[in-house]
């Protein structure tokens, strides 16, 4: 029989600090899993909230008195009070969601849902506020809106803040 040198074989202690540094860096990765699935639940949510604020900003566009595929009813005149917010309040106002806003329900897959408790459950809260355009006569100027999108929808962004909160404004050119 051969004797192996001594150097081809690991002693006890190079063995245990191997398993004690591997030990090391597992309970580093498995502590950044629950960050890493955090950060892809916000993205996911952004992205679909971002999905959301682009379909209601091309569906504003394309109607004519209403939205066809949120419902949204646009003003005729951008010039009446009544149907607009002042720019300084938009959407809240005192707390609470402007009167004037125009609010839909979406779910997870992206569609209209009628309420916050309808099935599928509501995920997201889209806010419609049309700005008053002081520049705008009652035949020319531009439409103003503005677009928000919060998560959970059962929350009121502007009563308590949201999860997050995704929000456009756009000119719709009404000439």
């Amino acid at each position: 029989m051969k004797n192996l040198p001594a150097a081809a074989a690991f002693s006890l202690v190079e063995l245990t600090l191997a398993i004690g540094l591997a030990a090391f860096c597992l309970i580093t990765v498995f502590a950044l899993v629950p960050i890493a699935v955090l950060t892809n639940r916000n993205s996911t949510s952004e992205t679909a909230a971002a999905n959301i604020v682009a379909l209601t900003v091309a569906d504003l566009r394309a109607a004519g008195t209403a939205s066809f595929m949120i419902g949204i009813t646009i003003p005729t005149d951008p010039t009446s009070l009544p149907q607009f917010s002042p720019p300084n309040f938009v959407p809240c106002s005192g707390g609470q969601t402007s009167n004037t806003s125009q609010v839909r329900y979406f779910d997870a897959q992206g569609f209209v849902t009628a309420s916050i408790s309808s099935t599928p459950p509501s995920l997201y809260r889209l806010i419609v506020t049309f700005v008053k355009n002081t520049a705008a006569t009652a035949t020319t100027g531009a439409m103003y809106v503005n677009v928000k999108v919060t998560w959970p929808a059962a929350i009121d962004p502007c009563a308590v803040a949201p999860n997050g909160s995704v929000e456009t404004f756009a000119a719709l050119d009404r000439n």
